[in-house]
């Protein structure tokens, strides 16, 4: 059990003691909060958060969310405005009076993000695929908005007069 951290200042480069209470009851106690609660209520303190990857290419903004476990119908998807908001719910698996649990780690629950999407996206077509416990929408970009090549002209052709 470490109770002081040495710290360099940026000024002298030296090593100096540094007390964090924090870590020192933390350590002292290793009591979680979040965890106690969870105990209480007989549930889970953690919340299904799922990781999202955002991303534009040359046609298109896509999101990806890993999502595993959820089917289609646990998800809402809906745009307003520019507004994209993606939710769903990861249901608890029912516990029997029969069964001892020995590890619980997996999280459930209700989730909501939202994303702004740029001027240009296309919301009116937006493509939604939910395939190995990977959610992935392509959001196209309107036309007027995608690049186009410019061609360089040669020479301008001479005016006779």
């Amino acid at each position: 059990m470490a109770l002081i951290r040495r710290q360099e200042t940026p000024q002298t480069g030296v090593a100096r003691r540094a007390l964090d209470p924090f870590a020192i009851m933390n350590e002292l106690t290793h009591w979680d909060p979040l965890e106690e609660l969870g105990r209480l209520t007989g549930r889970r303190a953690e919340a299904f958060v799922p990781a999202f990857d955002v991303k534009e290419t040359k046609d298109a903004y896509v999101f990806k969310a890993d999502v595993p476990g959820l089917r289609d119908e646990d998800l809402e998807l809906a745009v307003t405005g520019n507004r994209l908001t993606i939710s769903g719910r990861r249901e608890e698996d029912k516990q029997r009076e029969d069964e001892r649990m020995y590890a619980y780690e997996r999280s459930y629950g209700r989730f909501s993000r939202s994303f702004v999407l740029p001027d240009g996206a296309d919301d009116e077509h937006i493509n939604a695929d939910l395939k190995n416990g990977v959610l992935t929408l392509t959001v196209p970009k309107k036309p007027e908005v995608q690049p186009r090549r410019i061609p360089l002209l040669g020479k301008r052709p001479e005016h006779k007069a």
